[in-house]
């Protein structure tokens, strides 16, 4: 499977610019994630690779060949779109294979290729049904299916899984992932779901406002993000954020309201005193009295868990805990953060250069939360 690089890539509509500049290189038979809020410019790149948009600057290869002028069909992708694209008036063998018609392809060949690809994507017995006759998720293996059959040297999905239910969802992330094991196909994979990013890439591409924020693996990205906003986006909660005031000679930073925060001094060497955001993450935060100290607000119940929400320095923060903890609006929510779970970042938002090796947590996505806690006074 080829290599995909992107140089200096942009594009503007008349004076306004919406992609500034975007360098990346996608390995061979690695799958991409470009996750990022509605406009953030990741559906635009995503167009760009396919040949659906033109780009205002910069460059597009495709193995060693660049693909600046070349017409979409000429380009080697397949992409499979949000919604759909079927033929409504087709059955699903004649959408899979419809490709292969038009490329003069024999009936006998097409068969063959088509129940192929329908067996993959466990379509065989739906090959005489029409769009209308199929349920989301079988529609979207259709999608799939169509782009499969022209044995893509890359895949572009834009936002395949925003029109499916929460559990088509999940059942379809599975079924992408197993697809891109047993293919190995260069895959490029937009979406605004930081779930589907985490569990289906192999790098995720964080994108702001035409800008890349941060490449990473999923751990990387969740465990060490480069900026507040990474740190914001990626989570379920994000990532507690606190504006405080650093004291690099004993290791503390002040919040507004006066409480303190001890940081790990032997990993953040490169503090200077003043402002700073510290940030934390909700399940890292154990509820433990007469520690740091939010006023409660409310809970979520999670089934497994609850996020406890509460107000620090006029702030809002989240704690996870497990049980029912008792607690009324307007209580304490004391709770201890371990000063090697805290982050730092510049008042830029940058994160602040770490020393040593920092092993990324041997963590899932979502970490359990801690077994037991000390009870709430």
């Amino acid at each position: 499977m080829p290599k995909v690089t992107l140089t200096n890539l942009r594009k503007s509509y008349g004076r306004n610019e919406v992609v500034h500049g975007v360098s990346l290189t996608i390995e061979h038979g690695e799958f991409i994630v470009l996750l990022g809020p509605s406009g953030c410019g990741k559906s635009t790149l995503l167009r760009m690779v396919a040949g659906l948009e033109g780009i205002t600057a910069g460059e597009i290869a495709i193995g060693p060949t660049v693909v600046n002028k070349l017409e979409p069909r000429e380009r080697g992708c397949a992409m499979v779109f949000q919604n759909y694209a079927l033929y409504p008036h087709m059955t699903v063998r004649q959408n899979i294979g419809y490709s292969l018609k038009v490329a003069g392809m024999s009936r006998a060949e097409r068969t063959v290729k088509v129940e192929e690809v329908a067996g993959t994507l466990g379509l065989s017995d739906f090959l005489d049904r029409k769009p209308s006759q199929l349920s989301g998720g079988q529609r979207q293996r259709v999608a799939m299916g169509r782009a499969m059959i022209r044995e893509p040297k890359i895949f572009l999905y834009d936002e395949p899984l925003s029109n499916l239910d929460a559990q088509l969802r999940v059942a379809m992330r599975v079924e992408i992932r197993k697809l891109h094991q047993r293919l190995g196909t260069t895959t490029l994979f937009v979406t605004h779901d930081q779930v589907e990013a985490m569990t289906l890439a192999d790098r995720i591409v964080i994108m702001n406002k035409g800008n890349i924020e941060q490449v990473g693996k999923p751990a990387e990205v969740y465990h060490r993000p480069a900026t507040t906003y990474v740190a914001r986006f990626i989570g379920n909660p994000g990532m507690n954020l606190l504006p405080a005031v650093a004291d690099p000679g004993t290791g503390i930073v002040r919040l507004a309201d006066g409480q303190v925060l001890a940081y790990d001094k032997s990993r953040w060497r490169d503090i200077a005193p003043g402002e700073i955001t510290v940030g934390f993450r909700a399940e890292v935060a154990r509820l433990a009295p007469g520690g740091f100290s939010a006023r409660y607000d409310f809970a979520e119940e999670l089934g497994s868990a609850q996020l406890l929400h509460g107000t620090v320095a006029g702030k809002s923060v989240t704690v996870q805990s497990v049980g029912n903890t008792g607690l009324r609006p307007g209580d304490p929510l004391p709770f201890a953060i371990a000063p090697h779970e805290l982050h730092l970042f510049a008042a830029s938002g940058q994160r602040f250069a770490e020393q040593g090796r920092v092993e990324t947590p041997a963590r899932s996505f979502t970490p359990a939360p801690a077994p037991t806690y000390l009870p709430v006074a």
